[in-house]
């Protein structure tokens, strides 16, 4: 039984990984979600369905255009997988109960922006507005889980002050760096994410999500800067690492500040 439940949510989590593609591609292009029908976008060959089937479409088409035999990008199965594993992950973090399905909406939620922040460097005010108003009131029916309160104060409280936290911080790291560096150096998107971030998680699991988001950040441009596959002059979408940070936190964070405290 549970080996169907993880077959299912894989199939699940490849279908919606291939719809926020979509999602994220075609809103931050200013693009209808449902027309016109999916199409390679160097040629215009319109998909059969079996060429849109998550994940089996790819491999089945060796990564190329039937028509054009241009490269199809490997970002859309990278989404479907990752999609997939972490619907699984959900459940085996949560089972099924009430966080459970915030997770998955949280998932889907970072999935999405990450989608349209790699492509675009743009995090659609659209999506945030609809995530916040279903993530809002998942949290006025699901409480938060009681290891993410910070001190023991009531759970509605907490994704208040979180969600405030979160915008807040952002927001400032953002005007001070832009005295300092007279230059952008956070999205008004990221800032807005943050808010939704901080219901979700809570007041210090935010504040670690940021910690965590930062570092990943911080490490793999580093990396990818030294072996020269990016251009330091272009600005580095910061949504995807806020996304590993936030997953991070929301599934491990508990033990990893149990362990560091731990050692001292």
């Amino acid at each position: 039984m549970e080996l169907l439940i993880y077959i299912y949510l894989f199939i699940f989590g490849a279908c919606f990984g291939s719809f926020y593609n979509v999602v994220g591609l075609r809103i931050s292009d200013g693009k209808s979600i449902s027309k016109p029908r999916s199409s390679c976008p160097k040629c215009g060959h319109v998909l059969c369905w079996w060429e849109l089937i998550p994940i089996l479409s790819y491999f089945l088409l060796v990564g190329k255009c039937r028509e054009c035999k241009s490269h199809i990008s490997t970002k859309y199965l990278l989404f479907e997988i990752v999609t997939s594993l972490l619907f699984m992950y959900c459940y085996f973090m949560f089972g099924f109960s009430g966080e459970f399905i915030i997770s998955l909406m949280f998932v889907s939620l970072i999935i999405i922006i990450s989608v349209s922040d790699l492509e675009y460097m743009i995090i659609e005010d659209k999506v945030l507005i609809f995530f916040f108003g279903l993530l809002v009131l998942l949290r006025v029916f699901i409480k938060l889980p009681t290891e993410f309160l910070t001190f023991n104060i009531n759970h509605y409280l907490e994704s208040l002050i979180g969600g405030l936290f979160g915008f807040i911080l952002l927001y400032l790291i953002a005007f001070i760096g832009q005295i300092v560096y007279k230059q952008e150096v956070m999205g008004g998107g990221d800032i807005k994410l943050y808010g939704i971030i901080g219901i979700v998680l809570g007041l210090k699991m935010t504040l670690l999500s940021l910690f965590f988001a930062s570092t990943v950040g911080t490490v793999i441009s580093l990396l990818l800067s030294s072996l020269k596959m990016i251009n330091k002059e272009k600005p580095i979408p910061f949504g995807p690492f806020i996304g590993i940070g936030c997953l991070l936190t929301y599934f491990y964070g508990i033990e990893i500040l149990k362990w560091y405290f731990n050692l001292f």
